[in-house]
């Protein structure tokens, strides 16, 4: 497999023997070629490993000359937002050959991965327990005059290790400062925006082309607490032959099903989170406790106790049950074949001390 950046020319060479699929970045880093993490139009991301500490690190790309750079953008938002409960560290940031380089910590697996794991459908507990993580999130990122623009499951990744029960939020390369940090003056109201982010999540005054701003992030959620509840949303599968057909066709469907029927035989608190999200106003700030309040509401109603038991730990206990059986059912299987094979050799032995008799 070809190297996706050029060798940089080293200072020094670390006391480290390299494969041929590894390649060093700043004298720090190891970038392995081999294991791919993901890619997109953002460009492509790898697993690597921190030289000294041995520490494992993931590696963003993204070609020199592309059309939209956002890797250094993405990295100054990193720094801002550093220190924050569920925010990746940022260790390294520049530029190699053909390539703009991001290196974060290394994360579990995104919740869209996890909820693909457990056939497409979270438990109201787990659901419950996933959104107060990202309400936190959003609130924590909007504290720090941020917008996110692009909330959905892939953007949401679990730690790992120790901090395997705490859910992180990546991907800030659509995001946008809403709000001046010395003055708190809030952007301007304006339309006739194209589209950012993902039209299965976006609100509908994204899909209007209204700015975005801290209400937007907020409507994004509650459609993806809907879709880890249900399954899926009545606006997903919608077939049309160009990318603005089919985004109208989506804004015409969220527009015309109602929160009562979005949110059917689920919590009535849900429709709450929504109907509110939708009645701010474009720079008002939003009442965070009292959203956090609905989600609460629903555990003391349904009896949720905040333990981190998410449905993919049961599904990996349960997988490693069936391991443990399987491999039982084995040593069992062995074991009678072995006391068949015993009974076998005496019955020849008795069979053969009988024909020396006669």
């Amino acid at each position: 497999m070809s190297s996706p950046i050029s060798q940089p020319e080293l200072n020094y060479q670390p006391q480290i023997s390299l494969q041929p699929y590894e390649i060093t970045i700043a004298d720090k880093f190891i970038l392995n070629a081999k294991k791919k993490l993901g890619s997109g139009a953002f460009g492509e991301i790898y697993y690597g490993k921190q030289i000294l500490e041995d520490k494992e690190v993931a590696i963003k790309l993204e070609e020199i000359n592309t059309k939209h750079p956002q890797i250094f953008y993405e990295s100054k938002i990193y720094t801002t937002l550093k220190g924050g409960i569920g925010i990746p560290n940022i260790y390294w940031c520049g530029t190699l050959g053909k390539y703009n380089i991001l290196i974060i910590d290394y994360l579990g697996k995104s919740l869209e991965t996890l909820f693909n794991d457990c056939n497409r459908k979270f438990t109201l507990k787990t659901t419950i327990m996933i959104a107060e993580q990202m309400l936190s999130r959003i609130e924590y990122l909007h504290n720090k005059n941020f917008i996110h623009r692009d909330i959905k499951p892939d953007n949401f990744l679990i730690g790992r290790n120790k901090k395997k029960n705490i859910i992180y939020i990546i991907d800030f390369g659509l995001s946008k400062r809403f709000r001046e940090e010395k003055t708190n003056i809030h952007i301007p109201y304006r339309d006739g925006k194209s589209l950012t982010g993902t039209a299965r999540f976006a609100s509908i005054n994204t899909h209007l082309g209204i700015e975005q701003s801290r209400r937007d992030d907020l409507e994004s959620l509650g459609y993806a607490i809907i879709y880890f509840l249900n399954g899926s949303l009545p606006w997903q599968g919608i077939k049309a032959k160009t990318h603005y057909e089919k985004y109208n066709k989506i804004m015409k469907t969220k527009m015309q099903t109602s929160l009562n029927n979005l949110c059917k035989d689920l919590p009535y608190e849900l429709e709450k989170f929504l109907d509110y999200t939708r009645d701010l106003m474009f720079d008002e700030k939003p009442d965070y406790n009292f959203l956090h309040k609905l989600l609460k509401d629903i555990c003391d109603k349904n009896n949720i106790q905040i333990d981190y038991n998410f449905d993919w730990n049961l599904l990996y206990i349960n997988n490693m049950d069936n391991v443990n059986i399987n491999i039982n059912n084995i040593n069992y299987t062995n074991n009678e074949n072995k006391i068949k094979k015993k009974e076998e050799n005496k019955n020849n032995n008795d069979f053969l001390e009988d024909k020396k008799k006669i």
